[in-house]
């Protein structure tokens, strides 16, 4: 079978995007499985490989040639999105003009993909406080690709090899988590994520809820009521249709070692519920997915990393996991 082309965005130009970018380029592993063609800006990678002593790009493309170009590309190549003046910022210093050439490189590998140019997308970090500035109120990738792709229902879930979890409500202050909670939510990332595990993994998935409140509410002690509310109906509504179901769980228990085994997936209520456990488990190589879109997404586990941007310090294994799982999920 043919390779994939996977559209790697850059990320934002001051963190640590570049040069895990350059290394990625450069990783015969990814390489014998997909083709990774980074979408970004040249010369800016050039910059970076000059200060960081990473090897520079081989084959670049231009933006005007892409159409015509992308149906034969097969081997590792950078998409210049030309844009940024590369030698006119400071790495590692937030500011509107990284955050617009960020979100420039996902506008564009989104294109690409609803083009069918690519098979799948893979995003390197994006700064929040620099998309802001530059004007771009989206919280975070998953929300760009949801609208962009008109995905009718989505959800951010991790892959890693300790767990698989899945977020109810993801960029949202703590106090709006409850009013974001509903039934149907619930139960359509419970089946899009049985969808995926049964994709990725090839098994029908065992899957278990985690409850809102301490103890999962001991029944109705804790909380409002929306264990038994909002949660359970959920849970009822995705046995009746097949799926194999537990829950609501209490959180503090539900992420130890023996449950982790029993269980192939977890369904998270809010933010930090999956993120706490999970980068304490696997902070190098979990992957961040959206799932429900038209075109398969992964991305690095990690934030910009600004305080270590281009001193050739960062990991790259979770860009690597992510690249091998979205070519995966595109085969």
């Amino acid at each position: 079978m043919p390779k994939p082309l996977i559209a790697i965005t850059m990320g934002d130009p001051a963190g640590v995007g570049p040069e895990i970018c350059l290394q990625l380029l450069a990783n015969t592993e990814v390489c014998e499985l997909a083709t990774p063609v980074v979408f970004g800006d040249a010369r800016l990678l050039a910059r970076c490989a000059r200060q960081t002593g990473l090897p520079a790009p081989k084959r670049i493309i231009s933006e005007i040639g892409w159409a015509e170009k992308c149906g034969s590309i097969d081997e590792p190549a950078v998409l210049d999105l030309f844009g940024f003046d590369a030698e006119d910022f400071t790495p590692g210093t937030v500011s509107a003009k990284t955050g617009a050439a960020g979100y420039r490189y996902v506008e564009k590998s989104i294109e690409a993909a609803l083009a069918k140019q690519v098979a799948a997308v893979t995003t390197a970090p994006l700064n929040k406080e620099a998309l802001h500035a530059a004007g771009i109120k989206y919280p975070g990738h998953t929300e760009m690709f949801a609208e962009k792709m008109q995905a009718e229902r989505s959800c951010m879930t991790f892959f890693c090899e300790e767990m698989i979890c899945s977020l109810v409500t993801v960029h949202i202050g703590y106090q709006d988590v409850v009013p974001a909670l509903t039934t149907q939510r619930i139960l359509d990332v419970i089946e899009l994520t049985a969808e995926a595990v049964q994709r990725v993994r090839g098994k029908k998935p065992r899957i278990a809820v985690c409850g809102l409140n301490p103890h999962a509410g001991e029944h109705g002690l804790f909380g409002r009521g929306e264990e038994e509310l909002i949660i359970v109906p959920a849970i009822e509504a995705a046995r009746a249709k097949g799926h194999t179901i537990e829950g609501p769980l209490p959180p503090d228990t539900a992420f130890i070692a023996p449950k982790r085994r029993a269980v192939d997936a977890y369904i998270c209520l809010y933010h930090d519920q999956a993120l706490i456990p999970l980068k304490a488990l696997a902070f190098d190589t979990a992957v961040n997915t959206t799932l429900g879109l038209p075109v398969p997404r992964t991305s690095v586990d990690h934030g910009t990393a600004c305080d270590i941007a281009w001193q050739g310090k960062a990991n790259w294994r979770s860009l690597v996991e992510a690249v091998l799982l979205a070519a995966k999920m595109a085969k």
